[in-house]
């Protein structure tokens, strides 16, 4: 049996790699770990977890294909775990970045029932904000 432990990494392919890093270091607190320019892969830490962005005009990139777009994702949402979740202090910073808010909702997550944002990254993919669990 494989028991799973946690997410390790994500992957998401990007049209503008700078404005997705920007997104997710700047205004998420995720940090770069690591660039392989010769591929067109950087590496963000975010928790336990890596977020990997692959650029369209990598190696890594162009093997997969059309680029994301209106017409569909490579994924439906990231979620994302958040620490000391305090909604109104988060749903402020987002708005400041000027980033655009899904729906607000207590939804079942790896920890149980409990809050979270939906909101979406540059190239709209859905990042979903999640608090910690109620008990419930």
């Amino acid at each position: 049996m494989i028991r799973i432990g946690e997410i390790d990494h994500v992957v998401l392919r990007a049209i503008d790699l700078e404005a997705m890093r920007r997104f997710y270091c700047d205004v998420l607190g995720c940090r770069e770990e690591r660039r392989q320019d010769g591929i067109g892969l950087v590496q963000l830490r975010a928790g336990t977890s890596l977020i990997d962005l692959v650029g369209m005009d990598g190696r890594l990139g162009r093997a997969g294909g059309a680029a994301p777009g209106s017409e569909g994702h490579n994924m439906d949402h990231l979620c994302l775990r958040v620490e000391d979740y305090d909604e109104a202090a988060i749903l402020a910073h987002l708005g400041a970045h000027g980033v655009r808010i899904g729906e607000l909702g207590s939804r079942y997550g790896a920890h149980g029932e409990g809050p979270s944002i939906y909101c979406y990254d540059p190239q709209g993919n859905m990042v979903e904000l999640k608090g910690p669990a109620s008990g419930i």
